[in-house]
């Protein structure tokens, strides 16, 4: 595997990345790359994750007198109960099951059955009967036990001593596969994170490069170091987080944290994110639904015409259900747009054909928009929707200070590598090689967690090409857009009795413009609003200026509250978001397009290569794609199909291996005692040689705590002049951009050492008489026991 030294920490929040903004007049504007998470709503203190799904709404709020507020859950999810292959997770079976089976449904178990996971790591002998009735007692006893407190380490013994001896081969089953799958003993906890810098086995499994740095990235590479892999992460932009990103905003003695990509928990029961807030000790800010809404004038909407509409639009989404199933049924493989349907029934039943309960409508349908991050035009009307049996339960909330707060502790320690846009992926029996700026870097497995976007835009060759059958799944899922307009204003002119508000436009093209305002007040730390932009609208905003956008948003808000006598204040600053122009991203997330269906996230979530490359992020998740704990989950899974893979490999090269041992023994003894050595950088010379031109073999020591699994190192064959120059260089990072800009030369794995240098090494053992003793010695130990 080819790759620098100790890799550089990540920047600190507020450093400039490739995304980064560029500071406008006349109103400090800055332009700046970003996404959303297509779940965000709004505030309100709320407990982080209770035991038992579906928590009460116990937040009470102070309503608008002029209108009635209305409450206004953001709409993805709708009426899959009506379609064909639902799951049946959620059904009334709470009544009947205790708290441990609730805990164990809110992660995603079955009730009575064995996951595909389960199943194909064998939990039990025999699928059905009593021991997998028994199998599943236990595996919920243990989940819930380590869900009661989450920031301690839950041993094997602690859960076998809960649990009859009878079942002990269960226990030893049920801990083992909820500790590989990432179920238990996972985040950021001080206990859980300093054991898990160490493998649980003590085996080594191997190198892993991982593609990408944002939520799947990070957390597959937590977990698979815990797993006995050495990792390395490649990553495009100079911070971590990829889609998620928090910017502080100040000026004038205010300042706020804004989350300009993914920024809700949406449900708390289960998510781990949810897990992560509990052992950080982040409160969690609940959303509050209450959303008046405004005409373009910036009267209040009539409440009478707002109910009425809204009953309206729920009945369209029933009849287009009802429809759909009925198709479903007869023609298997028919599917059409979501918006061609509720269209033809609108006229057919004649609904909001009056202009303002025309504009109501269009709202309505601006807020579907933005929960799928595409135009009412391109959804599937089949399967839209199909993640809703699998939707989590509980609060919808966000983290105060946003949610980079995951991110730093996440990437912690992690050897990162900032600024390596892969550009190329090979792969094949021997492993991988993965080409980025400029560099090789090989490895046993990689793991690729790019956005859909970017394989959609085929930045990355892969080399054989990926199968026709993963290739048509990129091509038929859909990658939306959603944009934000954030403003931070002197001090908070809207009140803070509401979350959000909406605003209607007469304009239909243009119904997702700044449709929908979040206050961030409560959980920014400042006077912050959010404008949306979703639709159509969402791209012909990234074709407009950032001052031409703001000052339509100032507009918009003038309308609302100047005729109440609010002034509405100058900004101090405004940040536009331009996700579809971010090229490690070209969009916000994904969505199931016409013709597409569910079963595309499982083929995009399938390795190829014969377990060489994996993949994993939100558009590889089939029941939560679209939010970030889609992305987390995704990662764990990807972890453990890893671990899986590398488990059978093991098994069928143990010969192989012993060859390859052997050469690094001899490596690893070589540099006991070094020439040279400075810094993570250390050097041998061909002593029979004393001329400065002569060849010399480099070896860099990579990564930190987290590899004392062993260390990682990577090696350079030059001449001696350069090293020696190199060791005058201070820092590691000066002399990586030497090495890289100056001298041309690219860090390579053991393998990755050509024949030349394989010769040097031979000469540089000749010229050791010291080392052929030691191993002739060690030989005749051997022969001896």
């Amino acid at each position: 595997m080819a790759e620098p030294p100790s890799p550089p920490p990540p920047p600190p929040p507020q450093s400039v990345s490739p995304e980064n903004d560029v500071a406008m007049s006349p109103h400090n504007l800055d332009l700046q790359n970003s996404s959303e998470d297509p779940d965000s709503s709004f505030p309100t203190q709320t407990t982080p994750e209770p035991a038992v799904p579906d928590s009460p709404d116990s937040t009470t709020t102070r309503p608008d007198p002029n209108p009635p507020p209305r409450k206004r859950r953001r709409r993805k999810k709708f009426f899959t109960e009506l379609t064909t292959g639902t799951s049946t997770r959620r059904n009334d079976v709470a009544k009947d099951c205790d708290v441990e089976a609730l805990i164990a449904i809110s992660v995603g178990f079955p009730v009575d059955s064995l996951t595909e996971e389960e199943i194909e790591a064998n939990v039990v002998s025999t699928v059905g009967g009593s021991e997998q009735s028994n199998y599943i007692v236990v595996r919920n006893h243990i989940l819930a036990r380590w869900r009661s407190n989450v920031s301690v380490w839950l041993t094997h013994d602690q859960a076998l001593r809960s649990i009859r001896s009878e079942h002990k081969g269960l226990v030893e089953t049920a801990y083992r596969f909820l500790l590989e799958h990432g179920y238990i003993n996972f985040g950021l906890a001080h206990e859980i994170k300093t054991l898990k810098q160490k493998p649980f086995d003590g085996s080594y499994r191997g190198t892993v490069i991982v593609i990408g740095a944002g939520f799947a990235g990070l957390v597959a590479a937590r977990q698979l170091v815990f797993m006995g892999f050495k990792v390395v992460i490649l990553e495009g932009r100079t911070r971590p987080g990829g889609r998620v990103k928090t910017k502080k905003m100040s000026g004038d003695g205010v300042e706020a944290a804004a989350d300009f990509g993914g920024s809700v928990l949406t449900g708390i029961n289960g998510n781990p994110l949810g897990v992560l807030a509990r052992q950080l000790g982040l409160p969690l800010h609940k959303v509050r639904d209450i959303c008046p809404l405004y005409l373009p004038d910036g009267r209040s909407v009539d409440s009478e015409v707002d109910s009425r509409v809204e009953v309206s639009f729920n009945k369209l989404l029933e009849r287009v259900c009802k429809l759909r199933q009925a198709m479903i049924e007869e023609v298997k493989s028919v599917d059409v747009p979501l918006g061609t349907a509720l269209e033809a029934f609108r006229r057919v039943y004649k609904v909001a054909e009056d202009k303002e309960e025309r504009m109501l409508l269009n709202w309505h349908l601006a807020n579907l928009e933005y929960a799928n991050a595409t135009l009412m035009s391109n959804l599937s009307m089949a399967y839209w929707d199909q993640d809703d049996p699998y939707e989590m339960g509980g609060d919808h909330c966000f983290i105060p200070g946003g949610n980079e707060k995951f991110v730093r502790a996440l990437a912690e320690d992690l050897p990162i590598f900032y600024g390596r846009t892969v550009e190329c992926v090979k792969y094949g029996s021997d492993g991988v090689l993965v080409c980025a700026a400029g560099q090789e870097f090989r490895g046993d497995v990689a793991l690729c967690t790019v956005p859909l976007g970017v394989l959609k835009k085929g930045d990355i060759e892969f080399v054989p090409e990926l199968p026709q059958r993963k290739k048509d799944a990129i091509h038929r899922l859909g990658f939306g857009l959603l944009n934000k307009v954030a403003i931070l204003f002197p001090y908070n002119f809207w009140g803070g009795d509401i979350d959000t508000f909406g605003h209607l436009t007469e304009d239909l093209s243009m119904r997702g413009e700044f449709f929908l305002f979040y206050s961030y007040s409560s959980v920014s730390g400042g006077p912050l609003l959010v404008a949306l932009v979703a639709g159509e609208a969402a791209i012909r905003f990234e074709m407009m200026s950032p001052v031409e956008s703001v000052k339509r948003v100032l507009d918009i808000l003038k309308d609302i509250f100047n005729p109440k006598g609010i002034v509405v204040p100058d900004p101090v600053q405004a940040v536009c978001t331009r996700w579809g122009k971010d090229h490690f991203a070209y969009g916000s997330y994904s969505y199931v397009a016409v013709g597409s269906s569910g079963d595309d996230y499982d083929i995009l979530a399938e390795s190829v290569g014969d377990g060489r490359v994996f993949f994993a992020g939100e558009a590889t998740s089939k029941q939560y794609p679209a939010t970030m704990h889609g992305a987390f989950l995704s990662g764990m899974r990807e972890a453990a199909n890893i671990l899986r893979v590398a488990k059978r490999r093991s098994s069928m090269t143990i010969d192989t291996t012993k060859s390859v041992n052997q050469e690094n023994d001899d490596l690893n003894k070589l540099f006991v005692k070094p020439d040279l050595t400075f810094g993570s950088f250390s050097a041998l010379f061909d002593l029979n040689l004393n001329d400065h031109d002569s060849s010399s073999l480099l070896r860099v020591k990579i990564g930190g705590v987290v590899l004392d699994s062993g260390s990682l190192y990577l090696y350079a064959w030059l001449s001696k002049k350069r090293v020696i120059e190199l060791s005058q260089v201070e820092g590691d990072e000066n002399r990586m951009r030497m090495l890289n800009r100056n001298f041309g030369v690219s860090l390579v794995g053991r393998k990755g050492l050509s024949s030349a240098a394989e010769s040097l090494i031979a000469n540089i053992k000749l010229s050791r008489p010291n080392f052929n003793e030691t191993e002739n010695g060690l030989m005749a130990e051997k022969e001896n026991s």
